[in-house]
């Protein structure tokens, strides 16, 4: 076992020694039990360690609890291991996306004030749309309760992908993703519009509580190369450090665009599967449907970069 219980500074990254040589790949988007994932968070190190990979990050949405549970776990030197978030947000005024943008995370302490204040207020307004949404789908005809997604939810922060799940256990819907795309995705029937913070501002406050901020999936948010290229410098004239270049949803054609977006800005490469357990069945972790693969050396420059933050900063 890589993980026993017992107490563990909560220091912002824990370095594995064995990565440095090492042929495994990494994970640096990961969801626990602690927002929309299936599995807890000290088990999904325990089977990170078993794929293997080299290093893992916990980027919940809106909640460092999955964070702060693997770090008072006592983890071995067999992974490295970045605190991690991911936020959504509003884009720089001027681009227009579907949804939200997301900001992803690393390295920042988990008791900065400013970034859990903020958090704290993304999650109050998360849970005070899910009524309004099974309001919606009652008004739709359908027969789901909040205890009964409650029930789906578990332990787990409640969320738009554990309605899904009751509305294709009901057979209003044949997947979670035909849920989505019918009733709960932006501009659906059921959709419930929720509280984002500015970009600007959120970059703000992973680096002011010693982070790196990064832009999750670039491809998924239904911009022109183009456009994107644009987004992504304004981000970045705002601070944002890197951009999410290995991602499941990305075709090798994108994942080229953006490595040589990514030099050209100057700005460090990350990459995940995206993890979520039972809900995304499909999606493995570190290795997504089989091939996927994010190389070792984008966590030591991501390691580098965090030694280097200003001594001011957490």
């Amino acid at each position: 076992m890589s993980v026993k219980p017992g107490k563990k500074p909560k220091k912002k990254h824990l370095d594995s020694n064995h990565h440095r040589n090492s042929s495994a790949g990494i994970d640096l988007h990961v969801h626990s039990t602690a927002s929309d994932g299936t599995v807890p968070p000290v088990d999904i190190i325990t089977a990170a360690c078993r794929v293997p990979l080299a290093a893992i990050a916990i980027t919940d949405h809106d909640t460092l609890a999955g964070v702060r549970q693997v770090l008072d776990a006592q983890i071995s030197d067999d992974i490295g291991f970045l605190t991690g978030i991911e936020m959504s947000i509003t884009p720089p005024p001027s681009f227009s996306v579907t949804g939200s943008l997301h900001l992803l995370g690393y390295g920042f302490d988990v008791d900065a004030p400013g970034l859990n204040a903020a958090l704290e207020k993304l999650r109050d307004s998360r849970n005070g749309r899910n009524p309004r949404i099974i309001e919606k789908l009652n008004a739709l005809g359908m027969d789901i309760s909040f205890e009964q997604v409650q029930k789906e939810a578990g332990e787990s922060q409640l969320g738009r992908p554990h309605i899904a799940v009751c509305l294709v256990k009901k057979g209003y819907a044949s997947s979670i993703n035909n849920a989505f795309d019918r009733f709960l995705g932006t501009g659906r029937p059921a959709y419930v519009d929720r509280y984002r913070i500015a970009a600007s501002e959120a970059i703000s406050l992973i680096r002011t509580a010693g982070g790196i901020p990064v832009l999750a999936h670039p491809d998924l948010y239904g911009l022109s190369p183009k456009k994107l290229e644009e987004m992504i410098g304004s981000l970045t004239d705002a601070g944002m450090m890197g951009i999410e270049v290995y991602y499941p949803g990305h075709s090798s054609k994108v994942v080229n665009h953006l490595m040589a977006l990514a030099r050209k800005l100057d700005l460090l490469m990350t990459g995940g599967t995206d993890f979520h357990g039972d809900l995304k069945p499909d999606t493995r972790l570190g290795v997504g449907t089989g091939d996927f693969f994010v190389p070792v050396e984008l966590y030591e420059k991501l390691l580098t970069r965090l030694s280097r933050m200003p001594a001011d900063q957490p």
